[in-house]
Protein backbone atom coordinates (compact mmCIF):
# COMPACT_ATOMS: atom_id res chain seq x y z
CA UNK A 1 0.00 0.00 0.00
CA UNK A 2 1.49 3.39 -1.21
CA UNK A 3 0.85 6.78 1.22
CA UNK A 4 2.45 10.00 -0.03
CA UNK A 5 3.15 11.95 3.02
CA UNK A 6 5.32 15.00 2.82
CA UNK A 7 6.70 14.98 -0.99
CA UNK A 8 7.81 11.17 -0.37
CA UNK A 9 6.25 7.65 -1.46
CA UNK A 10 6.15 5.30 1.09
CA UNK A 11 5.52 1.66 0.62
CA UNK A 12 3.80 0.44 3.73
CA UNK A 13 4.14 -2.73 5.07
CA UNK A 14 2.16 -5.73 7.39
CA UNK A 15 3.39 -6.06 10.58
CA UNK A 16 6.35 -2.67 10.04
CA UNK A 17 3.99 0.07 10.94
CA UNK A 18 5.46 4.29 10.99
CA UNK A 19 5.65 5.50 14.21
CA UNK A 20 3.18 8.74 14.58
CA UNK A 21 4.64 10.71 18.20
CA UNK A 22 2.55 13.09 19.86
CA UNK A 23 3.53 16.59 20.86
CA UNK A 24 0.45 18.43 22.27
CA UNK A 25 0.81 22.08 22.80
CA UNK A 26 -2.47 21.88 24.43
CA UNK A 27 -2.21 22.70 28.60
CA UNK A 28 -5.81 20.78 28.99
CA UNK A 29 -4.84 17.54 27.06
CA UNK A 30 -5.93 14.33 28.83
CA UNK A 31 -2.11 12.77 29.34
CA UNK A 32 0.64 15.35 29.49
CA UNK A 33 -1.43 18.34 29.63
CA UNK A 34 0.73 21.49 30.62
CA UNK A 35 4.03 19.01 30.10
CA UNK A 36 5.60 21.34 27.50
CA UNK A 37 4.66 24.21 28.03
CA UNK A 38 6.28 26.61 25.66
CA UNK A 39 7.29 26.61 22.41
CA UNK A 40 10.88 25.32 22.84
CA UNK A 41 10.21 22.73 24.91
CA UNK A 42 7.39 20.93 22.43
CA UNK A 43 10.21 21.45 19.87
CA UNK A 44 12.50 19.74 22.28
CA UNK A 45 10.10 16.84 22.72
CA UNK A 46 9.45 16.89 18.95
CA UNK A 47 13.42 16.14 18.30
CA UNK A 48 13.38 14.37 21.25
CA UNK A 49 11.14 11.28 19.51
CA UNK A 50 12.34 11.51 16.23
CA UNK A 51 15.68 10.79 17.66
CA UNK A 52 14.24 7.64 19.38
CA UNK A 53 12.53 6.67 15.87
CA UNK A 54 8.73 8.51 15.12
CA UNK A 55 8.82 9.00 11.34
CA UNK A 56 6.39 11.88 12.14
CA UNK A 57 5.01 14.08 14.44
CA UNK A 58 1.51 14.66 15.22
CA UNK A 59 0.75 18.43 16.80
CA UNK A 60 -2.04 19.23 18.10
CA UNK A 61 -3.23 22.24 20.09
CA UNK A 62 -6.35 21.67 21.47
CA UNK A 63 -7.46 18.41 23.16
CA UNK A 64 -9.98 16.29 22.68
CA UNK A 65 -11.18 16.50 26.04
CA UNK A 66 -14.89 16.67 26.40
CA UNK A 67 -17.12 19.43 28.44
CA UNK A 68 -14.32 22.25 27.99
CA UNK A 69 -15.74 25.29 25.07
CA UNK A 70 -13.54 24.70 21.67
CA UNK A 71 -10.62 27.05 21.01
CA UNK A 72 -11.69 29.63 18.63
CA UNK A 73 -9.14 29.09 15.18
CA UNK A 74 -6.97 32.06 15.96
CA UNK A 75 -6.21 30.96 19.73
CA UNK A 76 -5.71 27.14 18.48
CA UNK A 77 -2.98 28.82 14.88
CA UNK A 78 -1.23 30.79 17.67
CA UNK A 79 -0.24 27.01 19.65
CA UNK A 80 0.21 25.15 16.41
CA UNK A 81 1.77 27.47 13.21
CA UNK A 82 4.89 28.10 15.49
CA UNK A 83 5.82 24.84 16.46
CA UNK A 84 4.52 23.75 12.66
CA UNK A 85 7.32 25.78 11.09
CA UNK A 86 10.05 25.37 13.23
CA UNK A 87 9.74 21.41 13.02
CA UNK A 88 9.29 21.32 9.62
CA UNK A 89 12.04 23.85 9.00
CA UNK A 90 14.39 21.17 10.73
CA UNK A 91 12.86 18.29 8.20
CA UNK A 92 10.53 16.67 10.07
CA UNK A 93 7.28 15.57 8.91
CA UNK A 94 4.29 16.70 10.66
CA UNK A 95 0.72 15.99 10.75
CA UNK A 96 -1.23 18.19 12.94
CA UNK A 97 -4.74 17.42 15.21
CA UNK A 98 -7.41 19.88 14.25
CA UNK A 99 -11.17 19.17 12.90
CA UNK A 100 -11.11 23.26 12.04
CA UNK A 101 -10.08 24.57 8.24
CA UNK A 102 -8.58 27.59 8.95
CA UNK A 103 -6.32 26.40 11.59
CA UNK A 104 -5.72 23.46 8.58
CA UNK A 105 -5.15 26.21 6.12
CA UNK A 106 -2.75 27.77 8.27
CA UNK A 107 -0.60 24.57 9.29
CA UNK A 108 -0.45 23.54 5.70
CA UNK A 109 1.03 26.95 4.42
CA UNK A 110 3.51 26.18 7.17
CA UNK A 111 5.06 22.64 5.48
CA UNK A 112 2.26 20.61 7.38
CA UNK A 113 1.86 17.01 5.46
CA UNK A 114 -0.79 15.57 7.16
CA UNK A 115 -4.14 17.09 8.48
CA UNK A 116 -5.50 14.42 11.09
CA UNK A 117 -9.12 15.11 11.29
CA UNK A 118 -10.95 14.00 14.26
CA UNK A 119 -14.27 15.21 13.34
CA UNK A 120 -14.76 12.78 10.64
CA UNK A 121 -14.53 15.21 8.38
CA UNK A 122 -17.76 17.01 9.58
CA UNK A 123 -16.99 20.26 8.10
CA UNK A 124 -16.09 19.17 4.37
CA UNK A 125 -14.12 22.45 3.60
CA UNK A 126 -11.27 20.41 5.82
CA UNK A 127 -11.21 18.07 2.78
CA UNK A 128 -10.79 20.88 0.44
CA UNK A 129 -7.37 22.13 2.52
CA UNK A 130 -5.97 19.43 1.95
CA UNK A 131 -6.72 19.14 -1.55
CA UNK A 132 -5.51 22.68 -2.09
CA UNK A 133 -2.68 21.78 -0.45
CA UNK A 134 -1.47 18.56 -1.53
CA UNK A 135 -1.48 17.16 2.02
CA UNK A 136 -2.57 13.70 3.32
CA UNK A 137 -5.97 13.27 5.36
CA UNK A 138 -6.31 11.13 7.84
CA UNK A 139 -10.46 10.30 8.38
CA UNK A 140 -12.02 9.71 11.44
CA UNK A 141 -14.61 7.49 12.64
CA UNK A 142 -17.11 9.37 14.89
CA UNK A 143 -21.00 10.09 15.58
CA UNK A 144 -20.08 12.64 17.63
CA UNK A 145 -19.30 16.64 17.33
CA UNK A 146 -15.76 17.47 18.21
CA UNK A 147 -15.66 18.05 22.03
CA UNK A 148 -18.53 16.54 22.55
CA UNK A 149 -19.14 13.02 24.96
CA UNK A 150 -21.76 11.20 23.06
CA UNK A 151 -22.91 7.78 23.58
CA UNK A 152 -24.69 7.34 20.47
CA UNK A 153 -25.35 3.41 20.95
CA UNK A 154 -24.53 0.94 17.99
CA UNK A 155 -26.73 -2.43 16.35
CA UNK A 156 -23.28 -3.03 15.73
CA UNK A 157 -20.14 -0.75 16.19
CA UNK A 158 -17.90 -2.71 13.49
CA UNK A 159 -19.79 -2.68 10.99
CA UNK A 160 -20.98 1.70 11.47
CA UNK A 161 -17.00 1.89 11.61
CA UNK A 162 -16.95 0.90 7.78
CA UNK A 163 -19.89 2.06 6.44
CA UNK A 164 -19.12 5.56 7.88
CA UNK A 165 -15.62 5.72 6.58
CA UNK A 166 -16.51 4.50 3.15
CA UNK A 167 -18.75 7.13 2.75
CA UNK A 168 -16.47 10.01 3.80
CA UNK A 169 -13.15 8.56 2.01
CA UNK A 170 -15.74 9.00 -0.90
CA UNK A 171 -16.81 12.81 0.44
CA UNK A 172 -12.73 13.25 0.57
CA UNK A 173 -12.09 12.44 -3.19
CA UNK A 174 -15.20 14.47 -4.39
CA UNK A 175 -13.55 17.38 -3.03
CA UNK A 176 -10.03 16.59 -4.28
CA UNK A 177 -8.10 14.54 -1.85
CA UNK A 178 -5.83 12.34 -3.89
CA UNK A 179 -6.39 8.23 -3.15
CA UNK A 180 -2.98 8.01 -1.96
CA UNK A 181 -3.10 10.87 0.88
CA UNK A 182 -6.41 8.80 2.60
CA UNK A 183 -5.82 7.66 6.09
CA UNK A 184 -8.68 5.72 8.14
CA UNK A 185 -8.77 5.70 11.85
CA UNK A 186 -11.48 3.96 13.57
CA UNK A 187 -11.68 6.22 16.59
CA UNK A 188 -10.86 4.34 19.74
CA UNK A 189 -12.64 5.98 22.13
CA UNK A 190 -14.75 8.43 20.04
CA UNK A 191 -18.68 8.22 20.71
CA UNK A 192 -18.01 4.85 22.08
CA UNK A 193 -17.64 3.29 25.11
CA UNK A 194 -14.90 1.21 26.45
CA UNK A 195 -16.35 -1.78 25.35
CA UNK A 196 -17.40 -0.35 22.18
CA UNK A 197 -14.17 0.15 21.28
CA UNK A 198 -12.85 -3.30 21.95
CA UNK A 199 -15.51 -4.40 19.88
CA UNK A 200 -14.39 -1.69 17.18
CA UNK A 201 -10.57 -2.63 17.53
CA UNK A 202 -11.32 -6.73 17.51
CA UNK A 203 -12.85 -5.78 13.56
CA UNK A 204 -9.66 -3.60 12.20
CA UNK A 205 -9.03 -6.26 10.22
CA UNK A 206 -12.18 -5.87 8.24
CA UNK A 207 -10.98 -2.01 7.45
CA UNK A 208 -8.57 -3.73 4.62
CA UNK A 209 -11.27 -3.48 2.12
CA UNK A 210 -11.01 0.20 2.24
CA UNK A 211 -7.83 -0.25 0.72
CA UNK A 212 -6.08 2.57 2.62
CA UNK A 213 -3.72 2.80 5.47
CA UNK A 214 -5.12 2.03 8.96
CA UNK A 215 -4.04 5.38 11.86
CA UNK A 216 -4.15 3.60 15.43
CA UNK A 217 -4.79 5.76 18.06
CA UNK A 218 -4.89 3.75 21.08
CA UNK A 219 -1.94 5.63 23.31
CA UNK A 220 -2.97 5.61 26.43
CA UNK A 221 -6.61 5.69 25.63
CA UNK A 222 -9.97 5.60 28.18
CA UNK A 223 -10.26 1.80 27.16
CA UNK A 224 -6.94 0.87 28.68
CA UNK A 225 -7.68 2.52 31.96
CA UNK A 226 -11.18 1.25 32.35
CA UNK A 227 -9.78 -2.83 31.01
CA UNK A 228 -6.66 -1.58 33.69
CA UNK A 229 -7.65 0.38 36.00
CA UNK A 230 -4.94 2.58 35.51
CA UNK A 231 -4.34 6.32 35.18
CA UNK A 232 -2.82 7.67 31.84
CA UNK A 233 0.61 7.77 32.57
CA UNK A 234 0.22 4.20 33.55
CA UNK A 235 -0.92 2.93 30.24
CA UNK A 236 2.12 1.44 28.72
CA UNK A 237 1.37 -2.46 29.02
CA UNK A 238 -1.64 -1.88 27.81
CA UNK A 239 -0.89 0.28 25.44
CA UNK A 240 1.33 -1.65 23.84
CA UNK A 241 -0.74 -4.82 23.82
CA UNK A 242 -3.20 -2.98 22.31
CA UNK A 243 -0.64 -2.04 19.71
CA UNK A 244 0.64 -5.43 19.31
CA UNK A 245 -3.31 -6.48 18.22
CA UNK A 246 -3.64 -3.93 15.97
CA UNK A 247 -0.74 -4.28 14.01
CA UNK A 248 -1.28 -7.91 13.58
CA UNK A 249 -4.97 -6.61 12.18
CA UNK A 250 -2.69 -4.59 9.69
CA UNK A 251 -2.53 -1.00 11.26
CA UNK A 252 0.19 0.90 9.25
CA UNK A 253 0.34 3.89 11.43
CA UNK A 254 0.40 3.90 15.21
CA UNK A 255 0.43 6.96 16.99
CA UNK A 256 1.86 7.08 20.45
CA UNK A 257 3.17 8.93 23.39
CA UNK A 258 5.99 6.75 24.51
CA UNK A 259 7.93 6.44 21.24
CA UNK A 260 11.17 4.64 22.49
CA UNK A 261 9.04 1.55 23.85
CA UNK A 262 6.77 1.15 21.00
CA UNK A 263 9.81 1.08 18.67
CA UNK A 264 11.70 -1.14 21.26
CA UNK A 265 8.66 -3.41 21.02
CA UNK A 266 8.01 -3.31 17.24
CA UNK A 267 11.68 -4.19 17.12
CA UNK A 268 11.70 -7.28 19.23
CA UNK A 269 8.24 -8.29 17.95
CA UNK A 270 9.47 -8.27 14.26
CA UNK A 271 12.54 -10.40 15.33
CA UNK A 272 10.37 -12.60 16.58
CA UNK A 273 7.98 -13.14 13.76
CA UNK A 274 10.94 -13.44 11.29
CA UNK A 275 9.77 -9.61 9.59
CA UNK A 276 13.25 -8.22 10.39
CA UNK A 277 16.65 -9.93 9.77
CA UNK A 278 18.70 -10.97 12.58
CA UNK A 279 22.29 -11.04 11.83
CA UNK A 280 24.52 -14.18 13.49
CA UNK A 281 26.87 -11.66 14.24
CA UNK A 282 24.47 -10.22 16.32
CA UNK A 283 25.76 -9.29 19.95
CA UNK A 284 25.17 -7.37 23.18
CA UNK A 285 27.56 -3.65 23.48
CA UNK A 286 29.62 -4.36 26.48
CA UNK A 287 28.19 -0.94 27.98
CA UNK A 288 24.93 -2.43 28.05
CA UNK A 289 25.83 -5.20 30.33
CA UNK A 290 25.51 -3.50 33.51
CA UNK A 291 22.24 -1.29 34.79
CA UNK A 292 23.02 2.68 34.89
CA UNK A 293 20.75 2.85 37.78
CA UNK A 294 22.93 3.51 41.15
CA UNK A 295 23.48 0.48 43.16
CA UNK A 296 21.19 0.67 45.98
CA UNK A 297 22.05 1.61 49.35
CA UNK A 298 22.33 -1.53 51.85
Amino acid sequence: MILELGGRRLELQHGRPLVMGIVNASPESFSDGGEWGTLDAQAERARALVEQGADLIDVGGESGVTGIDPLAPDEEIGRVVPLVERLAGDGIVVSVDTWKPAVAHAALAADAAMINDVSGLRDPALADECAAGGAALVVMHTRAQPKVKEFPGYDDVAADVLEFLHERLDMARSRGVAEEKLVVDPGPDFAKTPAETVEALRALGSLAELGRPVLLAVSRKDFIGALTGRPPHERLAGTLAAIGAGVDAGASIVRVHDVAATVDYLTVRAAFRGESEVSPSLRLPDDLRVSSRAPSSP
